[in-house]
């Protein structure tokens, strides 16, 4: 079971770090919490998006549109190990979410799915969200959306049947039963016990066909005949060919889609800015293109000694300065807009809490407080045309409602006195300290290929440098980049990005959970990298997954984020950039940041 858990972390992980452009989840009482410590919340003061506002009456029916993948994606349920983000692109054009996110994170009924939903008053035993289902809503099929697609789902999910090969529970295990209503359209969902984010289960949806068995589950959703219920519905899906095409569903029953097809085509990220060029694709992500660019070879081939053997020589890396002549670029393309945001995501800066130094509370506390997360935040994101923001907390990104910065919570003494405390000394003019004659002197893992790591690497090991602590750059690929090194604990510091969703509660638990002991009696970490956590910060994101009222949800979230300072588990720095190219007269499309694509308003101005 271990071995499948890192499996499955592996691919979840891999994909993110590609995603990303950085490769792109006790009893005893804490120390105390002072009122200055914790500021009040503020409201967010800036969207992730980067999408202009919707007039269906200005775009045009019919046309095709061209949008880039990566590669067509193993499967299309999301909720699988092979699944990419791809496969959650193409999800939101085929299938049912009953909520959507605004801009900040805020989940809200999407009325061609649902009606309304209401959960029973807060501390009535058991809690039963009762669902009213867009009654004209039908899966391809013209089977309608019911209680036995929910049903099927949280089956699947629950994680209670290990034949069921899918991800991590993200609440289904809360979950007693799923029942038809008064009506067909009513579906009361029973949990076993309190489960205040309840809005984040059900999206996407999945009909039973797929998910009614472990062997349906099991099995990779790719092309046939497939339901699905969607304002589009696919026609092809050929991985060979790299092309996945959706058309307009014909028994869609809210707003018809705008474009009659939109084309997915596999285009790798170094060929974007060239596909965009040639008039070959109209919506293409651009992060990795730009990110990832590398100067052009200085010679040709021919030039190149006879001892030379490509089959070992090692990939080519990229620069800042190439990736910054890439964005220039890509701001360049006659006809094309390139569209900025922070992406839902938040990348940082992890501590192995079980390699040494990092095992003294002191060291960590000492570099966290050394970490100058304005500076790298610059570093990483002004040459991208976005703000230098850092962040301030491990839960929440900046523009979503509730964020507040936390990282006064850390202990405010000089980190080199901290370091003093530990034994770590300082040679008199200056220097890398030691201790015991060996000096202290940390590895750094970070994705190779990536220039927004390289110089967020670089500010980082600057940073640290000024409070005497040597950092040795590690370069990694996105292949061996979780399996091999964070599972494996095999790094003392990491550069990585996590997403961030609208239930932070139950999203981000497992990034911070206690390990506990496997069958062997070694502690599991699970998806904690950083191998630090407690019981309190354990209970309180158990608290505040099970807290109805907003205010008070929210108030235990922050007190968990302080403890995870506090703990020295590892430091925020920054969200995720978001580039994506969008050619003239394209409308609904650009960077989403909390979001996806409205694919029906998606088309050609008019």
């Amino acid at each position: 079971m271990a071995a499948m858990r890192v499996r499955q972390l592996t691919a979840a992980a891999a994909a993110l770090l590609l995603a990303a452009g950085l490769g792109g989840c006790s009893d005893d009482p804490g120390p105390a919490r002072t009122p200055a410590a914790v500021p009040a919340p503020a409201e967010p003061t800036a969207t992730t998006g980067d999408v202009g506002p919707v007039d269906r009456a200005a775009v045009r029916d019919g046309g095709t549109l061209r949008w880039a993948l990566d590669r067509v994606p193993a499967t299309l349920n999301v909720y699988q190990g092979a699944a990419t983000a791809d496969s959650a692109l193409l999800a939101h054009a085929l299938y049912p979410s009953l909520f959507r996110p605004d801009e900040h994170g805020r989940l809200a009924p999407d009325p061609d799915y649902l009606e309304g939903a209401e959960s029973t008053p807060p501390g009535q035993s058991p809690q039963v969200v009762t669902y009213r289902l867009n009654p004209r809503a039908v899966w391809s099929d013209g089977t309608p959306v019911s209680a036995a697609d929910l049903d099927a789902q949280r089956t699947a999910l629950s994680g209670l049947d290990p034949a069921y090969r899918g991800g991590r529970a993200g609440g289904y295990d809360a979950v007693e039963s799923v029942a038809p209503g008064a009506d067909p359209h009513e579906v009361r969902v029973t949990f076993r016990r309190p489960y205040a984010e309840w809005r984040s289960l059900f999206g996407p949806l999945y009909p039973a066909a797929e998910t009614a068995t472990p062997a349906d589950f099991d099995r990779a959703l790719t092309g046939g005949d497939r339901p699905s219920a969607g304002p589009y519905t696919l026609s092809r899906y050929d991985a060979e060919g790299g092309t996945v095409t959706v058309v307009r569903n014909p028994l869609w029953w809210g707003e018809p889609a705008k474009a009659d097809r939109i084309d997915f085509l596999a285009s790798p990220p170094e060929q974007r800015l060239d596909a965009l060029d040639q008039d070959r694709l109209d919506v293409a992500p651009l992060t990795a293109a730009v990110d990832r660019a590398v100067p052009a070879p200085a010679a040709d081939a021919s030039t190149a000694p006879a001892s030379a053997s490509p089959s070992v020589a090692p990939p080519p890396e990229a620069a800042p300065e190439s990736a910054a002549l890439a964005l220039r670029r890509a701001e360049s393309l006659p006809g094309v807009t390139v569209h900025r945001a922070a992406a839902a995501s938040l990348t940082q800066l992890t501590l192995n809490a079980e390699r040494a130094p990092l095992t003294d509370p002191l060291v960590r506390r000492a570099l966290t407080r050394a970490v100058d997360r304005q500076r790298i935040a610059a570093a990483a994101l002004t040459p991208l045309g976005l703000p230098a923001a850092p962040l301030g907390s491990h839960l929440l990104a900046g523009d979503q409602e509730g964020y507040r910065d936390n990282s006064g919570a850390v202990d405010q003494a000089d980190p080199g006195l901290l370091l003093d405390e530990a034994g770590w000394m300082r040679p008199t003019g200056g220097g890398v300290r030691s201790r015991g004659g060996k000096p202290l002197s940390l590895s750094l893992l970070l994705p190779a290929g990536s220039a927004t790591a390289k110089r967020t690497a670089d500010a980082l090991t600057a940073g640290l440098g000024d409070a005497g602590i040597a950092v040795r750059q590690v370069p990694v690929s996105a292949e061996s980049f979780v399996g091999e090194h964070l599972a494996a604990g095999d790094y003392d510091l990491a550069l990585f990005s996590r997403p961030v969703g609208p239930s932070p509660a139950s999203e981000q638990r497992p990034a911070y959970a206690k390990p506990r002991p496997d069958p062997d009696g070694v502690p599991d970490p699970g998806g904690n990298f950083g191998r630090g956590g407690t019981e309190e910060i354990d209970r309180l994101f158990d608290r505040a997954a099970a807290e109805p009222d907003p205010a008070a949800r929210l108030d235990l979230l922050q007190e968990a984020d302080v403890r995870i300072w506090q703990l020295g588990h590892s430091v925020p720095l920054y969200q995720r950039p978001e580039l994506v190219g969008v050619r003239t007269g394209v409308v609904g499309a650009g960077a989403y940041g909390f979001g996806w694509p409205r694919f029906q308003d998606v088309g050609w101005g008019g």
